[in-house]
């Protein structure tokens, strides 16, 4: 009797399965969407899909998993109890399916797809015409995206996968992020024509003390290392900076006009003072200021071995610059046969 019970029992357990509808991806990505959102029109607009099928998609997820995902009213969009704890999942699913097609295009064809780059402003016009033709010239096939934001944000960009690369200065110290070094570059004084630094090679740090400073706004990098090297001079805490800009063209032009001196890295020196016969630049006495300037990715990442390569390239065609380039490590290159996570023997 037992077994005889137990088949029944069995057979409605296997037809219940059957009946359950497997989700798409498409829905999964457009429940994401609205989750991150909460908004429909700002959902679709993120991933590119009309309001009425990011609707339509949302709805037929909620009746293959029986469940209601969303609150809606006229004026918001809410996560219902079981939309908050399944957000988290369908994130974690898109991302592995991310993960997958990352991988397979790595192992597929190197250096060919999407290449998302993130680049901070203090970097992009001085640095992007030489990367632009080193992928022109090496990697025709592939198709580089460029992003130019700052720090925060590319970072933020490439821990969610929307950049795969950044362009940046470092030290970062962020776990989970690996640093491939490029480049450093010393920092030089700019200042009006007139300054009595100006034309000196031999400016000491200890000058920084009581100079006006032009610095760049809140959340510029470049920002807090001059404010470092500020401080490894001796400059008092605190000191007031009066004038700031949103870009070093426009800091350059203060300084023009007479409103104070600013640091310029020296990869950005002759495009920013070519055009203003009012400055005057001044160059530290050694050990000059620097900063560091490298590629990051994720550690790990699936095209971890393309990217390393790609960075051993790109340092190769940055040495015309006035820079001091980083020792490049060996790196094996990367062909179609390569192991599928592209790491480093």
């Amino acid at each position: 009797m037992g077994g005889t019970g137990a088949a029944p029992g069995s057979q409605r357990g296997r037809t219940a399965v059957k009946s359950v509808k497997q989700p798409s991806l498409a829905q999964l990505r457009a429940f994401a969407a609205v989750a991150e959102h909460l908004h429909f029109r700002d959902a679709a607009a993120a991933i590119g899909m009309s309001q009425p099928a990011l609707s339509g998609a949302v709805s037929a997820l909620e009746e293959a998993l029986g469940v209601q995902l969303l609150e809606r009213t006229t004026r918001r969009v809410l996560l219902s109890p079981a939309g908050e704890r399944l957000a988290v999942r369908a994130k974690a699913v898109l991302d592995a399916v991310g993960s997958l097609l990352e991988e397979a295009e790595a192992v597929r064809a190197p250096f060919t797809g999407v290449l998302r780059l993130g680049v901070i402003p203090t970097v992009a016009p001085y640095l992007l015409p030489t990367v632009l033709r080193l992928v022109h010239d090496r990697y025709p096939e592939l198709d580089l995206q460029v992003h130019e934001e700052q720090t925060s944000s590319l970072l933020d960009g490439l821990a969610a996968g929307r950049l795969d690369v950044l362009l940046l200065a470092v030290p970062l110290g962020v776990p989970g992020v690996t640093e491939l070094p490029l480049f450093d570059e010393d920092f030089v004084l700019v200042m009006p024509q007139e300054h009595w630094l100006g034309g000196r090679t031999d400016v000491p740090r200890e000058a920084l003390r009581e100079l006006d400073l032009l610095l760049l706004d809140e959340g510029h990098c470049l920002r807090d290392q001059a404010l470092d090297i500020c401080r490894e001079a001796g400059r008092e805490e605190g000191a007031a900076v009066t004038t700031t800009a949103a870009g070093l063209s426009t800091l350059v032009q203060l300084v023009a006009g007479g409103l104070g001196v600013t640091l310029l890295p020296r990869t950005a020196l002759r495009v920013e003072t070519s055009r203003n016969d009012r400055l005057a630049t001044g160059y530290f006495a050694d050990p000059a200021p620097s900063r560091r300037v490298a590629l990051a990715i994720r550690s790990g990442a699936a095209r971890q071995g393309e990217f390393e390569e790609f960075a051993g390239a790109l340092r190769g065609a940055l040495g015309v610059l006035p820079v001091r380039l980083c020792p490049s490590p060996p790196v094996p290159a990367v062909t179609s046969a390569a192991p599928p996570r592209g790491l480093r023997g």
